[in-house]
């Protein structure tokens, strides 16, 4: 079974946790955080993108770029923009968006079990990303940023945190400027945090990474790491786990993450389309924005028109968990064999599109003339995300869009 575990936060004062909160680094390029961290001396983005503090075009990776953030983090601590708890807490982190609420239970989960597979993935990693992370950790000795991770939903559990979240003021409560709520609750009764260590032990046999697999790696091999420096080294220490908030599955979505390509690979309009005809099955022509309404039905943007596709039976199995995926019959159909797009880690005529920002981004990007057509996908759902990752299957790259993001800084965990 799982092993999430309580343990000693640490978090900003109350007054200043909306100048720290910050968006995770991977969201931003340095010039955006630079930008974001005026007049906010106690933002984390001091020290989770610490190049905004050095000239122009500072690589991120350099040497310097870490020992700023190692300082910072160690001034963070002693002008009190961060205080650690006395006592080990699980905490609740709930986000708003839309009108609806998610509930996330932050936790340490053991590094062992990311070994061993009872934390599963459905993304590869990328060394040089895995690297920044592992070289970060190793400098300030802690879980900057948290993990998102999911599991399939327990009753009892649901029924503790409605208890806390209906009963106690939360800790933090604030919108941030992009409008998403963010509530922030300590589990101080002891009780209640062996009562949900003792439910993690017996109803949840393994979790899932949504979001975050990079840090999860990362904090794998940094584990290994310090163990391997500790002559005394017994598996209990800090280091042995990583922090990660836990949200059940039956209250997540998963926001559609789409594609543009910059050319037609040599064939006019009506050769493009006669080979899509080939697969799909063109549904609908329009001048406004026609959206995938279910699984197999994609949309696609070209020469000022919204098409509405649905793929032949023929191009996918819905009885295999990667051939089910929308996104390997498009790139089995149309990106490969048309486009000549075959490596969606490298080819840079390709470009993905979060869902977040909107159809209108497509058309958008196809109509300045840096697209030559977008292609919409309906949503991965949760049962599928799960079900590759238990049959240890990977998905191609950029499937998954999870909003809202995690926000940094709400709390931090120290590894000595």
């Amino acid at each position: 079974m799982a092993i999430i575990k309580p343990f000693k936060g640490l978090r900003p004062p109350k007054n200043i946790i909306e100048e720290v909160a910050c968006l995770p680094y991977d969201v931003m390029n340095s010039e955006e955080a630079t930008k974001m961290v005026i007049g906010k001396e106690a933002s984390l983005l001091h020290i989770t993108r610490a190049e905004i503090e050095f000239n122009k075009g500072t690589d991120p990776h350099d040497e310097k770029v870490y020992l700023r953030a190692k300082d910072n983090f160690e001034a963070f601590q002693k002008k009190g923009f961060l205080i650690q708890d006395t006592e080990a807490h699980y905490y609740i982190y709930a986000q708003t968006m839309n009108g609806k609420t998610q509930y996330g239970i932050v936790g340490e989960a053991a590094c062992e079990d990311y070994i061993n597979g009872k934390i599963k993935k459905h993304e590869l990693t990328r060394p040089d990303k895995e690297e920044d992370r592992k070289v970060l950790t190793r400098y300030l000795k802690a879980n900057i940023e948290p993990v998102f991770f999911t599991y399939r939903a327990v009753p009892e559990i649901d029924a503790i945190v409605k208890d806390i979240v209906t009963s106690k003021n939360p800790e933090y409560d604030f919108t941030a400027e992009d409008g998403f709520g963010h509530h922030f609750w300590v589990i101080k009764d002891a009780e209640t945090n062996k009562t949900l260590e003792k439910l993690f032990k017996e109803k949840v046999p393994c979790t899932y990474v949504a979001d975050g697999h990079h840090r999860t790696a990362a904090a794998a091999g940094m584990s290994a790491e310090f163990a391997s420096q500790n002559p005394n080294h017994t598996g209990n220490e800090s280091y042995n786990y990583f922090m990660a908030v836990h949200f059940p599955d039956n209250q997540l979505q998963i926001i559609d993450y789409n594609r543009v390509v910059k050319d037609l690979n040599g064939l006019s309009t009506a050769e493009f389309l006669e080979k899509i005809d080939e697969n799909f099955d063109i549904t609908q022509i329009s001048e406004s924005i026609v959206k995938p309404e279910k699984l197999h039905d994609f949309s696609m943007y070209l020469d000022g028109k919204w098409y509405g596709l649905t793929a032949k039976k023929s191009t996918y199995n819905d009885d295999n968990p990667i051939d089910s995926l929308d996104v390997s019959v498009l790139s089995k159909y149309v990106l490969e064999p048309i486009l000549n797009i075959i490596n969606l880690r490298t080819d840079t005529r390709i470009d993905f599109v979060g869902g977040i920002r909107g159809l209108s981004e497509l058309s958008k990007r196809v109509d300045s003339g840096e697209m030559a057509v977008a292609f919409a996908l309906f949503p991965v759902s949760m049962n599928q995300l799960m079900n590759i990752a238990d049959t240890g299957n990977i998905m191609p790259p950029k499937v998954t869009w999870f909003e809202p993001k995690l926000r940094s800084g709400l709390v931090i965990n120290k590894l000595n």
